[in-house]
């Protein structure tokens, strides 16, 4: 981000202009709406300039720009429609301590002015870097017409509400309080009768609000998929938009981390196989002790959180203390490995079923129906099965699985530094000690991947058969 975007107050503050045409007239229509005290030096001025002048809206020097002119002058506009006037005057502004802005000269400018959709007091800034003008103003007229004008006037009266406002505690509660003024009551009371009727609506809000503020939070337990954000449900976006504290596990991608309303605590409660991890009673104290606070709690697990993720544990916590709940499920981490591999988890005449199964549980590597699986045919998605691999091929081995059976490891499935290696039950074990995976892995047993040609992506096949 080369331009970092902020709002700038400019009550009472000079800001300085230079050109007396179209370009300078352009930059004045939206400096008009500031509350800056505005002034234009140009030689030979537009007719509407003087107009403006005479209207007290500008401060108009009939002259050129000339040293001494930018003293204590916070934004400076070179409008003069010639390349080396507007050199001149930019000069001399960096050189008084003014930042510069040249009308269509993105490289020598020092700031930019966005593209601006306005609802006063609502204002919404869009840039590009100077790279796409043409799509800033598209997304400037779609948001024009998704914001009715109503919404300013809501603002206002909104604003001058915000210490009443005070009276609720911070966080949700506020939050679904404004909510319901902005995209409920409010604007049906403004349809009805204007100002007046948004001002009631605020009253009767509060009050209402008031009484609610006293219940407990509320926990939703949302699956964050296998790591690709654009894999996350609009429902678990949703939930993570309205979170006051976001408890995740260590292998939330940090983009999806992102997605979290910036006021939101994050808390980090990983869980790491055979090594350091936080203990499951100390989340679940952690998602009870902030949702009896009034949170918005959102438990965010890895994949899908009913898969492998200890989830009716934090349920029982939840429902014990009396906090309401909800499950947002998420595509899990198989889902998005078979997807990888360019395979299906069934298929007609090969199999009717597929097995999820863990490497390992909370008492070690895990025992499942070996006789079965080794049946011919049979297809299993094993989670956490990195560090059990030795001990998966010697008990499926030992029950008569065939040991040509394909084997896949898909590490960090979905994320740009995915990798595919392909085994044979034979010899799974080394093949992965060799293929040294540090990111999370799951295990396909019964299927294999397509041949690198046919598979989208660049993939690493490491083949020891």
């Amino acid at each position: 981000m080369q331009h970092f975007p902020i709002f700038l107050d400019t009550r009472g503050k000079r800001i300085v202009l230079s050109g007396g045409g179209e370009a300078a007239l352009a930059k004045l229509r939206l400096l008009t709406k500031s509350e800056a005290r505005l002034e234009v030096f140009a030689a030979d001025p537009h007719d509407d300039l003087r107009r403006l002048a005479a209207e007290g809206r500008i401060a108009l020097t009939e002259r050129a720009l000339a040293e001494g002119d930018l003293r204590g002058a916070v934004l400076f506009y070179a409008a003069d429609e010639d390349a080396d006037e507007d050199a001149r005057t930019a000069a001399i502004a960096e050189a008084e301590g003014a930042l510069v802005n040249i009308v269509d000269n993105l490289a020598d400018s020092r700031f930019i002015t966005p593209a601006i959709v306005d609802r006063d007091p609502v204002t919404v800034a869009i840039g590009t870097e100077g790279a796409a003008p043409v799509l800033a103003r598209a997304i400037k007229r779609e948001l024009e017409e998704r914001l009715p004008p109503v919404l300013g006037l809501l603002a206002r009266v909104g604003k001058a509400f915000r210490p009443m406002a005070e009276k609720l505690p911070f966080g949700r509660a506020r939050r679904e309080f404004w909510a319901d003024y902005y995209f409920e009551n409010g604007p049906r009371a403004v349809e009805a009768q204007g100002a007046d009727g948004a001002q009631a609506a605020l009253d009767g809000l509060l009050e209402k609000h008031l009484s609610r503020a006293a219940r407990p939070g509320h926990v939703d337990f949302v699956g964050a998929g296998p790591g690709d954000a654009e894999l996350l449900t609009l429902k678990a976006r949703a939930a993570l938009d309205k979170a006051d504290v976001v408890i995740h596990d260590r292998l939330i991608s940090g983009e999806i981390l992102e997605l979290a309303r910036r006021e939101a605590l994050m808390v980090e409660a990983g869980k790491t196989g055979f090594g350091p991890s936080t203990r499951q009673d100390d989340i679940n104290a952690l998602i009870v002790e902030h949702a009896r606070g009034g949170a918005h709690v959102v438990r965010l697990k890895s994949g899908d959180p009913t898969v492998f993720g200890r989830l009716d544990e934090e349920i029982e916590a939840v429902e014990a203390a009396g906090v309401d709940w909800r499950i947002v499920p998420g595509i899990t981490a198989a889902s998005a490995a078979i997807a990888g591999l360019g395979q299906s988890q069934t298929r007609r005449g090969r199999n009717s079923q597929v097995r999820f199964l863990t490497g390992h549980d909370t008492k070690g590597f895990a025992d499942h129906d070996w006789r079965a699986l080794a049946r011919p045919g049979e297809v299993a998605a094993i989670y956490m099965g990195k560090r059990a691999a030795r001990f998966l091929q010697g008990r499926l081995l030992m029950h008569g699985a065939d040991p040509a059976t394909p084997v896949s490891f898909v590490e960090n499935a979905s994320r740009p530094d995915q990798r595919i290696v392909a085994a044979r039950l034979a010899d799974m074990a080394r093949v992965l000690d060799d293929a040294a995976l540090t990111g999370p892995v799951l295990t396909f047993y019964g299927i294999a991947p397509r041949k690198a040609a046919a598979m989208a992506g660049d993939y690493e096949q490491e083949m020891a058969l």
